[in-house]
């Protein structure tokens, strides 16, 4: 028998579908110690196949809400059912849950096939049946003839494909990962990200993924949360929250961003027009929701979305003069710090078509920055 369903894994959209029912439901879980809540009133959707991540800095609650699902935690109040089973109050060793920690927590003393096998020997399950379950995980995370070494023989990556497979050899229907590429250098990382996203694909189990890092979260995650002090302020594809977050924190927190405070001086039915004392122009924005006159607002530019030219663009709104005063040259793009006459400073990416000595924009100079109305981001909280 196959060690995995190959077909489990569900339409990445389900949760667009008000049919669906979700297979991981966080209700109102609530988390206290003494005078301190790390976790406030968290409920939370999560369907079965999903590789979700829970993002937002150290502290932001994420970590607790993972070690409460997992069990070494109870939470104050609320409730976590998976598959339908209310299992708030099961010991961890009774949960269909696996974790893998950030340090991967493998015994040095054993081997490869011994780490992978130790939870199988603790469930009774016979010597025959170990054996066909670790070759087959083995084969999966590309460990094969690995089995016989000890953690210290392998690179940071193998282990962490070691730590992968003990917490899928028991066929869990949840497996909680906590960080767990942190130890990792940049390019193994990003190689591994992948690596999991396709063995995730693969088996159908349903992953949650515990991370600081805004990129990690956006390659592997079909949906993510973003959570700050015990809260989470938005749940999307990783596109939607990016290209549309729901407040200035989310927007700041993922990716690069240039932020300006305005105030609403005219509404359309599809726009506003916003002044702000940092551009000299008036700035117009694609805007469906009710915005009356008067409104402060957030005005919200990514950097990749601003273009440059020495020549004044012919635009009757969304444009502004500078000066570059950096330049940051990251290989395949540059970044330009643009000082405007209000002394704001602007980021502005820009890909790098043409080698270093001939490109167009230089230190000191003086250029214009202009973007599109669907590129403005308008925030109200």
């Amino acid at each position: 028998m196959a060690l995995f369903n190959q077909s489990a894994r569900k339409d990445k959209e389900v949760w667009q579908d008000v049919n669906a029912v979700p297979y991981i439901q966080i209700e109102g879980v609530t988390k206290s110690y003494d005078e301190v809540t790390p976790l406030k009133n968290i409920s939370l959707s999560v369907y079965k196949g999903e590789f979700f991540s829970l993002l937002g800095s150290s502290g932001c609650g994420k970590t607790t809400l993972l070690r409460i699902l997992a069990g070494f935690e109870r939470p104050t109040s609320g409730k976590i059912l998976i598959d339908g089973i209310d299992i708030t109050n099961l010991p961890a060793h009774k949960r269909p849950v696996n974790m893998m920690f950030q340090s991967y927590a493998l015994f040095p003393h054993m081997t490869v096939y011994q780490n992978i096998a130790f939870g199988l020997k603790q469930d009774k399950l016979s010597k025959s049946a170990i054996d066909e379950r670790v070759k087959e995980i083995l084969n999966l995370v590309q460990l094969n003839g690995y089995g016989d070494r000890k953690p210290d023989q392998l690179s940071g990556g193998q282990r962490q494909r070691v730590a992968l497979a003990r917490t899928l050899v028991k066929r869990p229907k949840l497996i909680l990962l906590d960080e767990p590429l942190t130890a990792l250098d940049k390019r193994l990382r990003e190689k591994t990200q992948f690596e999991l996203v396709n063995i995730q694909e693969k088996v159908g189990i349903t992953f949650i993924l515990v991370t600081h890092d805004q990129e990690e979260a956006m390659t592997m995650s079909t949906r993510m949360a973003v959570m700050e002090e015990g809260k989470i302020l938005q749940v999307g594809v990783p596109h939607d929250v990016y290209e549309f977050p729901n407040s200035r924190y989310v927007a700041e927190f993922i990716g690069s961003i240039n932020l300006f405070d305005g105030i609403v001086v005219e509404q359309g039915s599809d726009h506003v027009l916003i002044e702000t004392p940092e551009i000299e122009c008036r700035c117009h924005a694609t805007c469906t929701g009710a915005l009356p006159i008067g409104s402060n607002i957030t005005l919200a530019i990514r950097p990749e979305k601003i273009m440059i030219s020495t020549t004044k663009p012919e635009y009757q709104y969304n444009w502004t003069q500078g000066v570059v005063k950096e330049i940051a040259y990251l290989g395949d793009v540059s970044i330009y710090y643009v000082q405007l006459e209000s002394g704001k400073m602007v980021m502005a990416t820009l890909p790098n078509l043409l080698r270093l000595a001939e490109r167009n924009f230089q230190w000191e100079d003086t250029v214009y920055l202009f973007w599109r109305s669907e590129n403005s981001l308008v925030l109200t909280s």
